[in-house]
């Protein structure tokens, strides 16, 4: 069994990472989705309200509230699957509660690239209104790292730059999912 967590900031390539898994028919449990579930369960709209209801569910619920709520897809997953991606951790407390939670059978994996490319990128596909300019998206590096999330980039035990073409970072994220999946692991359990 393994699970393995994308870590990195917006438009850095994580969504086109899951879309690599999925290809590769890894199932993939996007912990962004528990927060747009609860935009809807509260009547609000996750494209306008996304980032303040991942904020409000940290400070009503606790820094692993996303990670909690999580775990029991992710559970779920390996029901039927001996590899997990999980796409978009988004703090070193989050990436602790994984390898709490899967041992040895959890990696994490930081997906970089630079400001410019991520903020065209980010323009490109214009999936919510955070996701017009740059300047939007230096507010929303600015509240990711506040959750902690530039230590999980830093304590992931693999790192992607995705500063290249499309087709290599594809490769690379292939390249990765097979040697992860291919592992002898141990126990659940630390």
């Amino acid at each position: 069994m393994g699970v393995i967590g994308t870590v990195g900031l917006p438009g850095s390539g994580k969504g086109e990472a899951a879309t690599v898994a999925r290809e590769m028919a890894i199932p993939v449990v996007t912990m962004g989705d528990v927060i747009r579930e609860e935009c809807r369960r509260r009547g609000l709209d996750p494209a306008d309200h996304h980032g303040e209801i991942a904020r409000r569910l940290r400070e009503e619920e606790g820094p692993l509230a996303i990670a909690e709520r999580s775990l029991p897809h992710v559970e779920e997953a390996l029901e039927g699957s001996d590899t997990v991606l999980v796409d978009g951790l988004r703090s070193d407390a989050e990436a602790e509660r994984f390898e709490e939670r899967f041992g040895e059978a959890f990696t994490l994996v930081a997906v970089t690239a630079p400001f410019d490319l991520r903020a065209e990128r980010v323009g490109a596909r214009a999936r919510d209104n955070t996701d017009h300019d740059g300047e939007s998206l230096a507010a929303r590096d600015e509240r990711e790292l506040g959750f902690g999330m530039g230590a999980a980039i830093e304590r992931a035990d693999v790192t992607i730059e995705n500063d290249g073409s499309l087709e290599s970072f594809r490769a690379r994220v292939r390249e990765l999912l097979e040697e992860e999946g291919g592992k002898e692991r141990g126990g659940c359990d630390r």
